[in-house]
């Protein structure tokens, strides 16, 4: 890094957003383009990149959003054919592509006023790329920061930022694509798990191994209003990952038809606790609780958490999380990951907060962005609660059982609607089939 002559790296970013512009519109020669640039290196990027793409046959215009601008950038910009106007309207068909150079990795969130009066009458028919992140979202919160742009497709460069993991941001990034241009990273503050990672943390199974060494999970899901609940949760739980699985509960002839091999009451290793459980909730975490064993709470159970549970994962969607925590829905919504934090703080054990992008707060902090949006539909938490209880029974620690969890759930997810819709049913099905695939890829099995 010490080594490379000044600009080296902006040039490096110029040529990767320019190539992925031009991958975007499928050619570029003859294509319209307007750079919204700001004052910083993100504007400077999208200077150079601009230069690039008018050397290839472009129009290329760009707009000045901003008071100072990079000038060895609009000087490239300007030999390569490029030019400057002033902002317009902009209709759909008016150009082909718009990118957003105006703020990057520093800028505070929200748009000025200057900035906003330019792009609000710009089509939103026009495919936007935004550089590094799309301007006016919270880089390091995922918040959205008040009026910001929402891209099609944002260039990064180095290494993801909280803002494409964490929603509301991610939502405004669009399709994310990362450029290596060369930097030495710091330890990331929040990480986000894939296949490989997940593949190195899974449990298996040793040739010794017999059902007990292998984990025994209990579940403690369902009631008389409710008894789908616990059949889901325990389907979650008896995918093949743990040894055991043992239920309690009012809904257990329900069970065992669909369950032969799940067992009653006895010794485990991890509890379930909540979904369904309805009147019978307080009883049942009382007594999980007292087993000192690491634990899932989720769904009924939530309400009844009022002190430190060092060994849980909490399960919350943002309603159950802002009951939690006594602030209205809507501001979870618009922090999640922030609240996630405040609560694994406060009830000092590892929160998993439900959602598009679900976020895993502990020791650490992790985003899981593996799913899709037909996971959004009854019982699929239910299968989630009984997945990362079978993996904490299994040996994995609490923040690990959940993001690992997370992951396996959402990657089941998309195996199982290949594009359609699925039910609960359907993704605790494919769990096995997702962590046989991982199996054949990483352990050579």
């Amino acid at each position: 890094m010490a080594t490379l002559p000044d600009g080296a790296l902006m040039q490096r970013a110029a040529t990767g957003l320019a190539t992925a512009v031009a991958d975007l519109l499928g050619g570029v020669y003859g294509r319209r383009i307007v750079l919204l640039v700001g004052p910083g290196d993100n504007g400077g990027d999208a200077l150079y990149a601009g230069g690039v793409l008018a050397r290839r046959g472009a129009s290329v215009e760009a707009w000045l959003l901003a008071d100072t601008w990079h000038d060895d950038a609009l000087a490239a910009l300007r030999r390569a054919g490029g030019r400057t106007s002033a902002p317009r309207p902009l209709r759909a068909g008016a150009v082909d592509v718009v990118v957003d150079g105006v703020f990057g990795i520093g800028a505070r969130p929200g748009l000025p006023p200057r900035v906003a009066e330019a792009v609000i009458p710009i089509s939103s028919s026009i495919p936007f790329v935004a550089v590094d992140v799309p301007s006016g979202v919270g880089v390091d919160t995922g918040e959205g920061g008040g009026m910001h742009l929402r891209a099609d497709l944002t260039v990064t460069f180095g290494t993801h930022k909280i803002a494409h993991l964490a929603d509301p941001a991610a939502q405004a990034c669009g399709v994310v694509e990362l450029v290596d241009i060369g930097l030495d990273l710091p330890p990331a503050p929040v990480e986000s798990l894939g296949e490989a990672d997940v593949a190195g943390l899974l449990p298996r199974p040793r040739p010794d191994d017999h059902k007990y060494t292998r984990g025994v999970v209990g579940v403690r899901a369902g009631s008389a209003t409710y008894p789908g609940a616990g059949l889901l949760a325990v389907a979650g739980a008896n995918t093949g990952l743990a040894g055991m699985v043992r239920y309690v509960g009012s809904a257990a002839e329900t069970v065992k038809q669909h369950h032969p091999e799940v067992v009653g009451p006895g010794r485990v290793q991890a509890w379930v606790v909540g979904p369904g459980t309805a009147d019978d909730a307080e009883q049942h975490l009382a007594e999980a609780v007292a087993d000192d064993v690491p634990l899932v709470v989720d769904a009924d159970a939530l309400g009844h958490v009022t002190a430190p549970l060092p060994q849980a994962v909490l399960t919350p969607h943002a309603g159950e999380l802002a009951a939690m925590l006594g602030v209205e829905r809507k501001a979870v919504e618009a922090a999640p990951l922030r609240h996630a934090t405040d609560a694994a703080a406060r009830f000092g054990c590892v929160v998993l907060l439900k959602g598009n992008h679900t976020g895993i707060a502990g020791e650490r902090v992790r985003i899981t962005t593996a799913g899709t949006p037909w996971l959004a539909t009854a019982g699929a938490g239910d299968v989630l609660s009984g997945l990362i209880g079978a993996l904490l029974a299994a040996g994995l620690a609490p923040f690990d059982a959940a993001s690992v969890g997370s992951w396996l759930h959402g990657a089941a997810g998309t195996l199982a609607s290949d594009g359609g819709p699925i039910t609960a049913t359907d993704l605790a099905r494919a769990i096995p089939r997702v962590v046989q695939q991982i199996a054949v890829r990483h352990w050579g099995l």
